[in-house]
């Protein structure tokens, strides 16, 4: 099987790492876990009773990280009232629910077979995923893409930008990194045809 992932049986979707594209992949979906949860900003506290005994309050600004900014929009643009208002019932939970995701990506390469030891093996990680794993998958994907596009500045059209750059420079090597995460996703995606 060459890495990525292709159908298999009963709706499942067969996935196949080196152990190298494993640790990567691993390393990449920890690192927006942690974003995520620990840069977590101070909820707003309520003066109602109700919504303080529901624990349904969270942060009214939208976070100063671009990362967390681009993974965590405002859902009105214009009016940042009604964002704030938005953002305050609504991004506690999407924030765990982002963690999740991520925590459900490394599990299954752990179940994979990913380890500590996985270095001195030549064994692939081999994943067997449900329905479920596999929008965790996808939405943890796409978080990693829009986390690394954000810090490298990826934009519409720039190919010729990232084509040009020197060998030596790292960030075509993140970029090929992003490239590669983008081809995972397109396989990911092709399987559930």
């Amino acid at each position: 099987m060459t890495p990525g992932f292709s159908r298999g049986r009963r709706g499942r979707v067969l996935g196949s790492f080196s152990v190298p594209e494993a640790v990567l992949l691993r390393n990449l979906v920890s690192q927006v876990v942690e974003l995520v949860h620990d840069e977590a900003p101070p909820v707003a506290h309520s003066s109602d009773p109700l919504e303080s005994m529901l624990g349904r309050g969270g942060p009214v600004a939208a976070p100063e990280d671009p990362v967390l900014a681009r993974l965590l929009p405002d859902a009105y643009s214009g009016d940042d009232e009604a964002a704030g208002e938005f953002r305050r019932f609504t991004e506690p939970n999407l924030r765990e629910q982002k963690a999740a995701n991520g925590r459900s990506v490394i599990s299954d390469l752990e179940r994979g077979g990913l380890s500590e030891d996985s270095a001195e093996t030549d064994e692939n990680v081999e994943l067997d995923l449900g329905p479920d794993q596999v929008r965790a998958w996808l939405r943890s994907l796409t978080d990693v893409r829009l986390a690394l596009a954000t810090r490298l500045g990826i934009g519409d059209g720039d190919e010729d930008r990232w084509e040009s750059m020197p060998d030596d420079d790292p960030r075509r090597y993140v970029h090929e990194v992003y490239d590669w995460l983008g081809y995972v996703q397109e396989t990911l995606v092709q399987s559930l045809d």
